[in-house]
């Protein structure tokens, strides 16, 4: 049985020992707790340990909790992200339901998830998708195209674009691991000149969190090291 207490504390313990080490602001991070596959009764334990980001990639499954959640828990500031690759067909579901959405990759998503975000509601949080380690098998846009994907983004009036987002390949070697957040980084300094809004760096999860935050990730998306292995529905 996994406690979900200690091991956010453990986590969190561990964002703070690494940002002061690099001489970074421990709240400049946040902490995305990725609760895909994971139940609503441990959800409810990361949430009474004071968590109250949390991480989906399953439309569907995430709906279901969001839901849940703003029945059983209406006074509780939850923050809904959505962290998987989104087919067309359920741009709506996380336009009318989610707080931001990192996996951005094309104009046409954007498009449809500013035409189909509620009048009531805030602006969606997005991010840009970058496919930074150039894997045949991996969703995201090349480095080189996100400049005219912003330009398109920008125009359209119910996304508030944010900033980056990357899974770069599996690489256990930290030099490694830093030199490809290192470009990250560097991405998204140069779009910061002329669109100085862009705050925001999804990247580290478990196994590459410390390279992430000396990099300079603003978000860090965290399930394992808090929840125990993955469990599929």
């Amino acid at each position: 049985m996994n406690n979900v207490h200690d091991n956010l504390l453990v986590i969190k313990n561990k964002i703070q020992k690494i940002a002061l080490e690099c001489e970074r602001d421990p709240n400049t991070i946040e902490l995305i707790a990725v609760s895909k596959t994971k139940p609503v009764t441990q959800i409810t334990e990361a949430i009474n340990a004071g968590q109250f980001s949390f991480g989906e990639n399953y439309v569907q499954e995430g709906v279901e909790k969001i839901h849940y959640f703003k029945q059983m828990m209406p006074d509780t500031p939850l923050i809904w992200h959505f962290i998987g690759p989104l087919q067309s067909n359920k741009s709506k579901l996380v336009a009318e339901n989610f707080d931001w959405m990192h996996t951005i990759d094309r104009f046409k998503i954007a498009q449809r998830l500013n035409d189909q975000r509620p009048a009531d509601k805030a602006k969606l949080n997005i991010l840009i998708q970058v496919n930074i380690s150039q894997e045949s098998s991996k969703s995201g846009v090349a480095a080189q195209e996100v400049p005219d994907l912003v330009k398109q983004i920008i125009t359209l009036p119910n996304l508030n674009l944010r900033g980056l987002m990357a899974i770069p390949e599996i690489d256990n070697n930290f030099d490694n691991q830093l030199y490809v957040f290192n470009k990250m980084q560097q991405l998204l300094q140069s779009l910061q000149t002329n669109y100085p809004f862009m705050d925001t760096l999804s990247m580290g999860m478990t196994g590459d969190m410390q390279a992430a935050i000396v990099a300079g990730s603003t978000m860090v998306r965290i399930g394992t090291a808090i929840f125990g292995a993955r469990q599929y529905l």
